[in-house]
This record gives C-alpha cells, structure tokens and sequence, in this order.
C-alpha cells in the first residue's frame, strides 16, 4: 500500500464520490461497481488514470502508484476468476456485522442469496461473451430486455447492478420500458406487420416471384405507391420472407450446325441499348421442365433497347417451328413498326443456322447477326431475361403444355405491363418504350 495519507479534508471529500465505499486517513475501499465499471471501461482501451478521472476521483489526490496498484489487483482478479473476483471479501470492509456476529441460519441465507447474485452476474457476462464470439455486439434494446429478465425474479440483481454490467444507463433502461416508449413500440411492430402483409401480397401478385426491387416497381407502378427499397428489405429479414434464388442457366446449345448451315458476323458487337425501339431484336431459346416428367421450350424475341417481349413461342418439341414461330409472331405484331435493316440477333445454335430459317429473316427485312461460339455474354440482356422468368414463374408445376402456355400468357402481360425494371428507370418496358418515343417524336 501507497504511503500516501490523506487530509481530513480530502476524506470527506472522497467520501462524497458514490464509487467510494470506505475512506481513513490511510486506505480506501472502492465500491463494487465502481471496479465492474472500472473493468469495462479498461476493456475498452481506457488508461486507468482516465478511468479514475472520468469517475471524480482525483489522481493528484490519490497518487498514481495507488491507483496503479489497485488497477492491476482487479485485472488480475477478473482474469483468474471474472467478475466475481473483484467483490470486496474482507470482513468488515463494507461496514456490515461481521459473520461471526449472525446467526447461522442467516450465514447460510446470506451465502444463498450471494451464490444466487454471482450466478446471475455470470449469466449476463456468458451471454456478452457469446454475442461478442459470434462476431455479434448485443444492441441497447437486447440488453434492456436481458436486464429485464434478470431483475423480475424474486431476489435478483438491482436493476443498477445489472446495468453496470451490461454498461447501459439506468435512465435509459427506464426509459426504454416507459409506457410512452413501449406504446410506440407496440405502434411501429402494428405498422411493419401490416407492410408485411402488403409485401406478401405482392410476392403473390399472379403468382410471380419477387425480389426486394421488383415489390419496390410494384408498388410504384400497379398500387402507385412509393415505398424506400430499404424498408421492404428490411420487412423481409424481419419476417423471413426470401425471393428464391436464381439457378443458372442449364441450357446449352441445343445441336451443332450441319455442313449446309451457314452461321453469320456478329455484328452488334454488345450493343445491345441504341436508344431506339425495335432496332436490335434478341432471341433465343429455353427449356422448362415441369413435373412428371414433363418438358416444355420457350422462344422469345426481346427488344434489346427496352427489353420488351415482341414476340414468343412455346412448344412440347424443340423443332425449328419454335424459331419460326416467333419470327412469324414478331412480324404479324410488330412487322409494320420495325425500322429498316432491324438486327435479329441469337446464338449460333442450329435453328439460327438453318436455311430455311434464315430465308425466313430476309424475306422481312431483318438483318441478322450471331454470338461468337460458346460466348453468352453476346446475348446478355436475352440470358438475363430467362434467368428472371424462371425465378419468376411456377412453371415446375405444369403438367402439360397447356397449363405452361397459360402460365407464360399470364407473365408476358405482367412483364411488359406491369413489372417495372430499375435499369429503365423503374418503369415498365412499354411505358419505357412510350418514353422513348416520346423523345424521338
């Protein structure tokens, strides 16, 4: 111990500060809770001579060796035996009868009721420290609650003690539990339980599934709501709602080109967006495989600046009536509007290759152009569409062609209409067609 006395004066100052317990001309006793709190501020980096300063005990007064010392005896304490270990054990030191003066049933009562306060110090400790293990840091709410927990059994911690060791306020652990508190509360869980509800209707709306973005151009478009795309994310981690993820795509080139199929140039080179409706036409083909056994092939022509669906086809075969179709589908709908020399771009797979298919492409005025070999990224905006109907539709309950046909009928209105896109300014690929028009005109 330091040789350091104190004056009269400086005792009855010291004896003032809550985190003194006991205080003579030649020692002190610090309280309890001031050598948890001083342990949690030393966790935190803090020196022990700004510890003591923050609390209002004056260093200059103390002496740094004192302090010091006492410093060091609580971090070896808490390190051989946690919390528990820095408890004053000495007799007499808090000013209460000795244990030689009570009787033994009060001995015994009196060690029950400690085993039951240090039991409950290590629970809270044992749950921060498995937060922390976990890479998670407990927020103020989960500690309120924790100290909460605690505190309501009969003969528990003070809720002071509890939130020492938990280094919350008590002001703000009353605060938190006030009626005023707990009924906005109440209000906000009422509030993100009904945009639970109303995120859920729209993952369902025909049946298409949604991601966080698509419920965003939902709301914005078909309920003409605006709705922040964090709050909707933050509605589905709440509830556990989960847009399924996409698999890739498994579909390969379907066969090889025959000597008499000719492939072309590539010649749109990726540029996919030219600001103008109907100019690069992208196709392809894909297959969806419902149940039973059943395996359905969908062939769409996209609008590369709008990503509009011009035109489709769906079969049970993968003939070349599939790719013929869709040029057919694509010139009664849209055959007047296309512009001059319009590029129909696909891969090199051997619908595109075919005589007939190609002779098909030149008696309408299109100009065609092909992907390198075995390169999707020539045909992204197409790749990527597929990719998004599958997530999208319920297509692996089909049993027949029929129910796959209805299925696909009830998604290109959808899509077209209704499904806004962020890349299009969330609007929706006919609207954003009309747009572009618009500017044109």
């Amino acid at each position: 111990m330091s040789k350091r006395t104190f004056t009269d004066e400086q005792v009855t100052d010291l004896s003032h500060n809550p985190y003194v317990q006991n205080v003579s001309p030649k020692a002190i006793t610090y309280s309890d809770e001031f050598k948890v709190h001083f342990l949690a501020e030393w966790k935190k980096g803090k020196t022990a001579r700004q510890i003591f300063m923050e609390a209002s005990l004056p260093v200059e007064v103390l002496g740094e060796r004192r302090i010091h010392t006492a410093a060091n005896r609580w971090k070896k304490a808490y390190q051989e035996s946690g919390i528990t270990g820095v408890r004053d054990q000495r007799k007499g030191a808090s000013g209460r009868p000795r244990l030689t003066e009570l009787s033994t049933e009060e001995q015994l009562r009196r060690a029950k009721q400690e085993n039951v306060l240090l039991r409950q110090e290590n629970e809270l400790l044992k749950k921060i420290d498995f937060a922390e293990r976990r890479g998670n840091e407990l927020s103020k709410q989960e500690r309120f609650a924790l100290i909460q927990q605690v505190t309501s059994r009969p003969g528990s911690l003070s809720v002071r003690r509890a939130c020492l060791i938990l280094e919350v306020s008590n002001s703000g652990y009353y605060a938190h539990f006030s009626p005023e508190n707990q009924c906005k509360r109440q209000e906000k869980e009422e509030e993100d339980q009904r945009w639970r509800d109303r995120v859920l209707e729209a993952m369902a709306y025909k049946r298409v599934a949604k991601g966080s973005r698509a419920i965003v151009m939902y709301f914005l478009n078909t309920k003409k709501t605006v709705v922040n795309r964090k709050k909707v994310q933050r509605i589905m981690r709440k509830y556990g709602l989960q847009c399924p993820i996409r698999r890739a795509n498994p579909y390969r080139k379907i066969a090889k080109a025959t000597q008499e199929h000719r492939t072309v140039p590539n010649r749109l080179q990726r540029q996919f967006d030219q600001s103008a409706p109907k100019k690069v036409l992208l196709t392809d083909i894909t297959y969806l495989r419902g149940k039973d056994g059943f395996l359905g092939y969908l062939s769409t022509i996209l609008d590369g600046a709008t990503k509009e669906v011009l035109a489709y086809a769906v079969a049970d075969r993968i003939t070349l009536d599939i790719a013929l179709d869709t040029v057919k589908d694509l010139v009664a709908k849209h055959g007047e509007d296309l512009p001059a020399q319009a590029l129909l771009h696909s891969d090199q797979g051997s619908h595109y290759t075919s005589p007939i298919f190609q002779k098909l492409v030149q008696k309408n005025g299109l100009t065609q152009s092909m992907s390198h070999r075995g390169n999707c990224w020539d045909n992204a905006p197409q790749e990527s569409y597929f990719g998004h109907l599958k997530d999208e539709i319920p297509y692996e309950e089909c049993h027949s062609l029929k129910e796959l046909q209805s299925v696909i009928i009830n998604y290109m209105d959808y899509y077209n209409h209704e499904r806004g896109q962020w890349k299009l300014k969330k609007l929706t690929p006919v609207s954003y067609r009309d747009q572009l028009l618009k500017q044109v005109a």
